[in-house]
């Protein structure tokens, strides 16, 4: 670093980790467990299922010396879930809630020689800062990175909401662009500008404030995964003419546009927007990522092929808006307005999305701000609705060049006031797996785009689990089965695909993450909607579906690669490539050859131990598989068998008598028919998940129930209604006259 300008220092080694409240006064000779930044409580209780991981306060202690100098000293936190207290030397020199974006807290007026820093972090429930309610771990502890920032008493803003303190804003004009150069300084008398490989300017600062503009002619266009350029800017303050203090940032010229019936467009070109979105935790860590880990999803975004990624369900690293920057890859940034709105959590909600705003805003990647997630998932008010209004108004004061968006839940309204508050419109949509079948979603999205011709939207999230040990060649609904989560997923791909308006779509999720509080598909303590796994080693079957749609690497894949032990006589055996012919192989001998897109199916006749290759192009794949006399007993759930209770037409349906094959918007016009009901809600409800007791028990529940068969939701919740207790209801239903 050039003596004089700013110095920063990694300061993550030398932590002792405390699991309870310390006296910060006297917390130097306090021992406890030797720990290296980044670091969570929670990796270990906070994955293994029974919701019983520890939220509370724990200590952060550090002990460190700085020199004697005019020099002043701050401490920037990249991430601590989901408070802290900042004490140097006995006394609180900082405080931040959010467990999300970056702070920062100066230690200029109390650092010493020799000194204690003791940070205590707080995961604890609360009723003022979000989330407090969401189908993910809320992981304790000072999980990214700790700088030690050293500037003179000249410096660039460090108390601007976590911000760089610098701003770049482009304004496009055919092939040129005018960059308008903002800067909030801290003393100094002037400001340089320099744009790499294009110029630089010098402005006066006054009020705190320099302002400068730099013309860019034929300008390069930050261009998706076809051309991610990025511009460098360089910003020096002056003292006279000493160079004092400098902070470095990138930046991309591009203009986006999201059409109702084209699309997202970028620069002008159509550009599908199709992705993933992601969950920043892994196996093991839980939150506490590292760069490699940063790297390593980064790579399986670009093996995909994706486009997009909504990086939810808040603000994440600046490392990997920065991979995503470089990649090419759009981004739907967003801050953690969960699930249950907190009365108590407007000014939390304002202060969140001021941080993921003034700390991300020079990201090209970035095209929206998402203000909330399903936030009426339990019920909607006058209250919700003002205070997305005003988030809403927020983020475009703070951010007039991009867009707004909600993910809303599916059963929200488009003509709900809450639905048009944003720029953009998007929704969760999970039908064939927590409600409904497969065809309701296209369903849904075609009866959308009828009543509201004029409107873009999205799906922001859609997704079903899958255990890869549980292997099928009858896959259901429930079963979690890697060949349903294919199954679903080749559907979905195919009404996607059919619909290029749909202006952005995310897969719900690119890999498996912590849910400490489920207990679904025999792995407790995860949500299991990951193309790939949680510790990220293995890529399931629709990792290679979605990466034959998207991506122009050759290869070919064969799927059922864990479903080795098959039972019957001929299987079906599916490959996914990115090519348009794809031969198969059994034992040397060709099985056939198929031209199509992205699915190819073949059947296979089995009699013993076999060899499958598959062969596309230059590209070739191999499993063995082999012909066993019974089922392989671990490769299905104990009650799986319970989603095929029984068959439409073996329970009677008398005339002018209601069945299970009737809707519950039907049966409920009878009062013995709601009881019967209400009696089945409860029940389904209190073994169900966060997300399926939400379908259930709110007002979600009186729009997709109604609309379902008595039978469809009796398989929603497999294990909680016995076959016994099926036939029961339905001969109770049969005692019922139609109304």
């Amino acid at each position: 670093m050039t003596p004089g300008l700013r110095h920063s220092t990694v300061f993550n080694d030398g932590w002792t980790f405390v699991p309870e409240e310390v006296d910060p006064s006297s917390a130097g000779g306090i021992s406890g467990e030797a720990v290296t930044l980044p670091h969570t409580w929670n990796a270990q209780d906070g994955t293994d299922g029974g919701n019983d991981y520890r939220r509370g306060v724990s200590s952060y202690i550090k002990q460190f010396a700085a020199a004697d100098d005019d020099q002043q000293r701050w401490l920037e936190f990249r991430g601590v879930n989901s408070s802290a207290r900042v004490f140097l030397n006995g006394t609180l020199v900082g405080t931040h809630e959010g467990g999300y974006s970056t702070f920062r807290v100066d230690l200029s007026e109390v650092v010493a020689p020799q000194n204690t820093l003791v940070v205590l972090v707080d995961n604890g429930p609360n009723e003022t800062s979000y989330p407090q309610r969401a189908d993910f771990t809320f992981y304790g502890g000072v999980y990214r990175d700790v700088y030690l920032i050293e500037v003179p008493r000249a410096h660039f803003a460090l108390d601007d909401s976590g911000g760089p303190g610098v701003v770049a804003t482009v304004h496009l004009d055919g092939a040129n662009a005018s960059v308008t150069l903002n800067a909030q300084v801290s003393g100094g008398d002037a400001v340089h500008f320099f744009i790499h490989g294009v110029g630089e300017v010098v402005a006066p600062v006054t009020k705190g404030v320099a302002t400068a503009s730099v013309e860019i002619a034929s300008v390069r266009r930050w261009h998706g995964v076809r051309d991610p350029y990025l511009y460098s800017l360089e910003a020096t303050l002056l003292v006279g003419e000493q160079a004092v203090d400098d902070v470095a940032l990138r930046f991309g010229c591009r203009e986006f546009a999201v059409d109702p019936d084209r699309g997202f467009i970028l620069n002008g070109e159509d550009y599908p927007l199709r992705g993933v979105s992601r969950h920043q935790d892994w196996e093991g860590v839980g939150n506490a990522i590292t760069a490699e880990h940063m790297d390593a999803d980064l790579e399986l975004l670009r093996e995909l092929g994706a486009t997009t990624v909504r990086l939810a369900h808040y603000q994440h690293d600046q490392g990997f808006y920065d991979r995503c920057d470089e990649a090419g890859i759009v981004v739907w940034a967003e801050i953690p307005q969960i699930s249950d709105f907190l009365p108590l959590g407007k000014s939390d909600a304002e202060r969140q999305l001021t941080d993921l705003i003034v700390q991300n805003r020079h990201h090209a990647s970035i095209v929206c701000w998402g203000l909330s997630n399903e936030i009426t998932i339990t019920r909607n008010t006058p209250e919700i609705l003002t205070a997305h209004q005003e988030l809403n108004a927020l983020a475009h004061r703070l951010d007039p060049t991009r867009l707004t968006a909600i993910a809303n839940v599916f059963v929200l309204d488009p003509s709900d006031p809450l639905a048009t508050v944003t720029d953009v419109m998007s929704y969760n949509i999970y039908y064939g797996w927590y409600v409904g079948d497969f065809s309701d979603n296209e369903k849904w999205l075609d009866e959308f785009r009828a009543e509201h011709p004029g409107v873009a939207v999205g799906i922001s999230e859609y997704g079903a689990d899958a255990n890869p040990r549980f292997q099928t060649a009858n896959p259901v609904r429930g079963d979690y089965s890697e060949q349903f989560q294919a199954a679903y997923h080749e559907h979905m791909l195919t009404i996607i695909a059919e619909r290029p308006w749909l202006w952005a779509t995310h897969v719900w999720n690119l890999a498996d993450f912590g849910v400490d509080g489920r207990n679904e598909g025999e792995f407790p303590g995860r949500n299991q909607k990951g193309l790939v796994s949680f510790d990220r080693s293995l890529k399931k079957d629709a990792f290679y579906l979605y990466k034959a749609a998207w991506s122009t690497q050759p290869f070919v894949h064969i799927a059922g690669r864990r479903y080795e032990d098959r039972a019957e006589e001929v299987t079906q055996v599916t490959v996914y490539s990115n090519y348009d012919e794809v031969s198969l192989w059994c034992d040397g001998q060709l099985v056939g050859q198929q031209s199509g897109t992205r699915v190819f199916r073949f059947p296979v006749p089995l009699s013993g131990d076999h060899e499958l290759v598959a062969r596309a192009g230059d590209t070739s794949d191999s499993i063995r598989i082999r012909r066993v006399a019974t089922p392989n007993e671990q490769y299905s759930m104990e009650v799986a068998e319970v989603t095929n209770w029984f068959e439409a037409d073996e329970l009677p349906a008398p005339d002018g008598f209601y069945s299970i094959r009737d809707t519950l918007g039907d049966i409920k016009q009878s009062p013995g028919g709601a009881a019967l009901i209400e009696q089945l809600m409860s029940r389904m409800a209190g073994g169900a998940s966060h997300v399926a007791e939400n379908m259930m028990t709110t007002e979600v529940a009186q729009y997709v129930l109604s609309r379902m068969t008595f039978q469809a939701v009796l398989q929603q919740a497999p294990g909680s209604v016995s076959r016994e207790q099926v036939s029961a209801l339905n001969a109770a239903l049969n005692q019922i006259s139609r109304v």
